[in-house]
This record gives C-alpha cells, structure tokens and sequence, in this order.
C-alpha cells in the first residue's frame, strides 16, 4: 500500500488529491498513489492497489484510443526509473509513468452520455446540463439521445467549476475549443462502445489534454473509476440511482454521515475499503479481459 512518496533525490513537481509528480526535466514522473478523495477532500484511509489498478486501466485506454489521439506516455519500464530511486522498483511497480512535460490545457473536458450526479441536479431544476437544453421528461440515470460536451475549469484548490463551450472558446483560442469537444466526444463514443462489450455502461467521464509542441494529447489518467461513472449493464434501470464500480460507492457512504464535506475527511471502515478495492478490481479485469 502507498500512501505517498517522499523522494528527496528527486524535485517534486506537484502534489495532487492521488498522483505524487516528479521533475525528471524534460519528462514527468507520475506515481498514482492509494488515495482516495471524495467531494475533493483526500481521505485519510488508502485503498489498497488503488493506484496500480488505476495506472493499468489508464495505460489500457492509452493504448486503445492511440488511432483517434497520441498521448503523452514516454514509459512504463522499471529500467527507466530515474538512478536516485531505482531501490523503489518494488515499491513503484505497476503504479508510475514516465510522461512527455507538456502544456496542460486548464479545463476538465467532460463528457455525459448519461443524466447523472451534478447533471441530474441542475436537470431537475432547469431542464439543462451546464446550459445546454435537454428534452423535458427525462429521468435520473436516462441515456441522453448524444453524448454532451460540459468542460470545468480545473481548480487547484476546491471543487472545479462547470463552464460553457463559450467561455472555453473564450480562454482558447475557438478551434483549438472546438477540436477539444470534438475529440473529447470521440473518445467517449468509442470507449464506451467497448465498454459496453464488456458489460459496462460509461456514463460520464473527463479527459484532460496538453499540448506537446502544436500537437494536441491526451494527459494525465483517462477512463478510470476515479475519473469516470461506470455502472454494471445487467443492473441499469433508469429512474433511479445506479449501483457503481466507481468511487460513487464511498461518496454514498460519506453522505450517511454527520461530515459537511471540509477537512479533515473521515477514516473509512475496512468493509467499505474492501468493497471499493473490489470494485476497482472488478473494472480492470472486465475491461481488459
């Protein structure tokens, strides 16, 4: 279990909710640790192998979507391990890649193919999703007719905040906005496919991207339960909440107690840790089998 890195030898780019970064120059070093944030508060209870079931969902994905877009995966070889932490081979196994360093755009580029979470919320108020009108008289969990586009900006501290493509366009210049969505909605469109070969329904996710030079990439993680709904289809019934191989299990668990959701977060019983490593589990393997 990791619940973070301390690497003296090497210069800490940045910290995030469950990625430890490292400065190697010219590249980046991203271990995915065991923790786990929810309402954007990291908990203080890991989940074990968290970070190497999500490292190898992401690398699949990577792998699968290389035809619609390049990514920034440089290695995943222990060999290539920076010299001051090669000692660390068993330690980071399975949980680090090395990265292209590029411009990160500043936005979480979500796709909903799915009325859910927060999209559900603002629906039942205003018919809409981040601005965008939908048809009236739909349910919680209903399949949207297409997937829509609601990217966020990315917060470094707090929650992030939904936006329109406008604004976006407004901070970007338009094409590269508008390639943005268009490849956003691209990848959800054929990851989802597959998914559903697999007996799993993606029913949001966010992307991040970076520009390598002029080349637009994808970065970061991608299609995990961390950063995505994904809902078992045997189980889909719209009109209600779905059960779920993501982290919405322990967001559901929070919400029974008495925490408002700031600092510190509360330790997780070891029932809903083994059951949160299980689902994870469970995702990798049908994704991959």
């Amino acid at each position: 279990m990791l619940r973070e890195t301390d690497f003296t030898g090497l210069k800490l780019f940045k910290k995030g909710k469950v990625r430890d970064v490292y400065d190697l120059g010219d590249k980046l070093l991203i271990i995915a640790s065991d923790r786990i944030s929810c309402f954007d508060v990291v908990l203080p209870t890991p989940i074990p192998d968290k970070g190497k079931i999500l490292t190898q969902i992401s690398l699949f994905w990577f792998s699968y979507l290389e035809d619609i877009i390049a990514n920034h995966i440089v290695s995943t070889n222990l060999e290539d391990l920076p010299a001051e932490i090669r000692d660390q081979e068993v330690l980071l196994k399975d949980r680090f890649m090395i990265t292209k360093k590029c411009q990160v755009i500043p936005f979480e580029c979500v796709v909903r193919g799915y009325l859910s979470g927060s999209g559900w919320k603002e629906y039942k108020k205003s018919e809409s999703v981040c601005g965008i009108k939908l048809p009236a008289g739909l349910k919680e969990s209903d399949k949207l007719a297409e997937p829509i586009f609601t990217p966020a900006t990315k917060a470094e501290a707090g929650h992030d905040e939904n936006v329109n493509l406008d604004y976006m366009q407004g901070k970007l210049s338009g094409e590269l906005a508008d390639t943005i969505k268009e490849k956003s909605i691209e990848i959800y469109n054929k990851a989802a496919d597959y998914a559903a070969g697999k007996g799993i329904i993606i029913a949001d996710t966010k992307f991040e991207f970076g520009l390598d030079g002029d080349n637009l990439i994808l970065v970061d993680e991608v299609l995990t339960p961390d950063s995505s709904r994904f809902w078992p289809q045997a189980q889909y019934e719209p009109g209600r909440p779905q059960s779920s191989f993501d982290k919405q299990f322990v967001r559901d668990y929070l919400e029974t107690l008495d925490w408002d959701k700031t600092p510190p977060g509360p330790d997780l019983p070891a029932e809903i840790v083994q059951k949160t490593q299980s689902k994870y589990r469970e995702a990798l393997k049908l994704l991959k089998d």
